[in-house]
């Protein structure tokens, strides 16, 4: 992270752990794990770290990954993502995706989320349903390697570890777009939400019947926020909010979030010595967005990366990476990267939020699961 962005983190009287400055420097504030911390991640682009490159070799050129990496890694972000500064307050490698042949470290978990992944239709490349098989492999696979007479390989997840490990789910934005993109009314777009929840339950369950206890999910941001949308959708003054986004967009995000957090209430009760952590990443994004400038950003609704200039700089003709775009010289003022992601800045000062506990239920500090 760039000094003046921790900084001015730091000035807000956050919370912060463990957020280095350098790719191996030494992080600030962190309290070690009293045991091996594990995570396994699944999503869609909020979270993925390189699996749609490596799946299916999509080709993710720079500006994205510019300010930390100085490469392209395959994150749609010019830096880190929300998962990558988790992963560093816990002072442990950055996840890797699991489909990735070359240079991955698996010693501290995997990540199986993947750009433009949804919920439904289940069992197509890459569902969330397919992710939770992906990591039913890799587990089996893994043990058979860890386990006896073939020994212990420090390098991967032996079968304490995957019962100790933090499952995170951060997904349901795209099954949301999706619905509106196929110019469903709202009332259908909310009728979806049932059965988006009924696929988010079936994977917790699933992971919880093979012995997985900690849970840590996060709702879904204000989709009616994002440039994309704004520069996509037809739109009057009184379709917008105070702050001009689309009102039956957030509307929607929230709806599905009600019932994330009813079903993550239903499922503690279902399953014993379980721990199921909700975050709520609609309060802690729309925040941002709404004070921006307390924060430190200009024009929380205009991609960095895009093409158009003001408001929004997005079209969908001429994308982020593309020949012609044009990127702006100071991510950290901006909310947006490319109309859809969120640039490093943001994403560290949403992860400084989610370490605070403040927006999340029950109020667990993020390394819960490698403390006891």
């Amino acid at each position: 992270m760039k000094g003046s962005s921790l900084v001015r983190v730091l000035q807000m009287g956050m919370v912060v752990w463990c957020i280095g400055v350098a790719w191996n420097s030494v992080p600030i504030g962190c309290e070690e794990c009293k045991r091996k911390a594990v995570i396994f991640n699944f999503g869609d682009s909020n979270s993925d770290t390189g699996g749609l490159a490596a799946g299916l070799g999509y080709n993710i050129t720079l500006p994205n990954g510019r300010t930390f990496f100085r490469r392209s890694t395959g994150r749609l972000s010019d830096g880190r993502l929300v998962l990558d500064v988790l992963c560093q307050s816990l002072n442990i490698s950055l996840l890797s995706p699991y489909m990735d042949s070359l240079g991955s470290d698996f010693t501290n978990g995997a990540n199986f989320a993947i750009v433009g992944s949804s919920t439904l239709p289940k069992s197509i490349p890459f569902a969330l349903d397919i992710q939770v098989r992906q990591f039913l492999h890799f587990k089996d696979h893994s043990l058979q390697i860890t386990s006896p007479p073939q020994g212990c390989s420090s390098s991967l997840v032996d079968d304490k570890g995957f019962l100790n490990a933090l499952y995170m789910i951060d997904i349901g934005q795209n099954d949301l777009s999706d619905s509106f993109t196929k110019n469903l009314t709202y009332e259908q777009v909310i009728q979806r939400i049932p059965s988006i929840l009924a696929q988010i339950k079936s994977a917790v369950k699933t992971i919880y019947d093979q012995g997985g206890k900690n849970f840590w999910i996060h709702n879904t941001g204000p989709l009616g926020c994002l440039p994309q949308k704004l520069s996509l959708v037809s739109k009057t003054i009184e379709d917008l909010d105070r702050y001009g986004c689309i009102r039956s967009y957030n509307d929607a995000a929230e709806e599905f979030n009600r019932g994330l957090r009813a079903l993550c209430e239903e499922m503690r009760t279902e399953m014993l010595n379980a721990t199921i952590v909700y975050v709520d990443m609609y309060s802690i994004k729309y925040d941002i967005i709404a004070n921006s400038t307390k924060y430190g950003f200009e024009n929380p609704l205009m991609a960095c990366c895009g093409y158009g200039g003001p408001p929004y700089n997005y079209d969908i003709r001429l994308t982020c990476g593309q020949s012609g775009c044009r990127v702006c010289n100071e991510g950290t003022r901006f909310v947006s990267w490319d109309g859809t992601h969120y640039t490093e800045a943001a994403n560290t000062m949403i992860a400084s939020k989610i370490l605070s506990t403040a927006y999340s239920t029950p109020q667990f500090k993020f390394d819960f699961f490698c403390q006891a």
